[in-house]
């Protein structure tokens, strides 16, 4: 089949990839820079399996500088734009889903529509009555940053937004491009599906918050934390996985998705989605009081990414911690190779690992690396189990 994929995230870019390999799939995003590196085989995310991917594999990748208008033949068109939340409007900013589709009105081809940004509950049947002549569905990612292409070639299972024969189709495509064909696929109604992701993503953050407040608990107790959760994780129907304490979620999906979800409830009656929200800013508070207790003069920030594998830092969780401690007087320095500036909300953003090391009095790490295991003395950290 012939393929356009909008959109070259993490999501866009492990679609691309993924279908490549059996259909001809054309690559749009507003960077072009994006594109044409996927072209060259350059991946324009940090994405382990992409790169290997591109550089082991014979893809039918091409790349379009602007919209392509005179391709009257595509199958599909996977929309994967960002739909950033808008804390003005409390929902997510879908207008560049809406560019996309009407860049799609406007051209020679009639693909079906696959959504596969993230959107609020309804979206796609409120979209349906704007454009009548386009079939579109909602086809929920549930991909991992850093593990997007892994998470697509081994899906949780596939949840397609329609019970129509182009639905089946897709999901056909993407059970034929996965290496496992026992993947259940499970096919709702838009607003389901919808619901679906938003769910997903609300009951992961809730873990994370469930295990971070454990761990402010030990803390403020002098008890020991990984005791305790490995006592509580041996539970079968809780489970030894996706409970290592962190500085708070962040990142693309959980901040933004658990905000739209409670805007959803409108007045529904709910305590649980407003609870996570509040739960992750007061981990953030309570870090930074813990740190501030520690009076160290200079703490250095060693990488903003919400993740190791990761290349984004936006909306980390270290970002939270950091302005935290800058409030209560202390000086921060920051160790991150994505940012060339030379200083990142006013403080001082270095180059150099080793001299990092040696002007930071503490050094706070999310996440545990060997590039710090000569001043353990020095490092403040949740990061108990070395995963997730």
């Amino acid at each position: 089949m012939k393929i356009l994929v909008i959109g070259l995230g993490y999501v866009g870019t492990a679609n691309a990839v993924l279908l490549s390999e059996h259909n001809e799939v054309v690559c749009f995003d507003l960077d072009v820079t994006k594109s044409n590196n996927l072209f060259k085989g350059i991946s324009p995310i940090e994405d382990k399996e992409v790169s290997e991917y591109l550089s082991s594999k014979k893809l039918n990748l091409k790349s379009a500088e602007i919209f392509p208008t005179e391709i009257d033949d595509f199958d599909f068109a996977i929309i994967a734009t960002p739909t950033n939340y808008d804390i003005e409007t409390n929902r997510f900013d879908t207008s560049s889903i809406k560019q996309s589709l009407e860049n799609i009105q406007n051209s020679k081809s009639n693909p079906t529509v696959i959504i596969r940004s993230t959107i609020p509950v309804g979206f796609v049947n409120k979209i349906k009555n704007e454009y009548p002549n386009i079939e579109i569905i909602f086809v929920p990612e549930f991909l991992r940053e850093g593990r997007a292409l892994n998470d697509c070639l081994y899906p949780s299972r596939i949840v397609i937004g329609s019970h129509s024969k182009k639905g089946k189709d897709f999901a056909k495509l993407l059970k034929d491009a996965s290496l496992d064909k026992n993947v259940q696929i499970i096919y709702t109604n838009a607003a389901e599906a919808e619901s679906t992701k938003l769910f997903s993503n609300a009951y992961l953050a809730m873990r994370v918050t469930f295990f971070n407040e454990l761990d402010s608990f030990a803390m403020s107790r002098g008890l020991n934390t990984k005791e305790i959760i490995k006592a509580v994780s041996l539970d079968p129907r809780i489970g030894d996985f996706y409970n290592n304490p962190s500085f708070g979620y962040g990142g693309y999906c959980l901040p933004k998705d658990t905000k739209q979800l409670l805007a959803n409830f409108d007045k529904v009656p709910q305590k649980i989605m407003e609870a996570i929200i509040e739960s992750n800013s007061m981990r953030k508070d309570f870090i930074g009081l813990q740190i501030a207790k520690l009076k160290p003069k200079t703490v250095g920030v060693y990488k903003l990414i919400m993740k190791e594998g990761s290349d984004n830092i936006r909306d980390s969780s270290m970002q939270g911690i950091m302005k935290r401690v800058k409030a209560k007087g202390i000086r921060v320095i920051v160790y991150e190779p994505l940012i060339k500036d030379k200083q990142f909300f006013n403080s001082e953003v270095y180059q150099d690992l080793e001299l990092f090391k040696k002007d930071a009095d503490l050094i706070l790490c999310n996440r545990s690396h060997s590039e710090l295991n000569d001043v353990q003395d020095k490092i403040f950290t949740r990061d108990l189990f070395n995963k997730d």
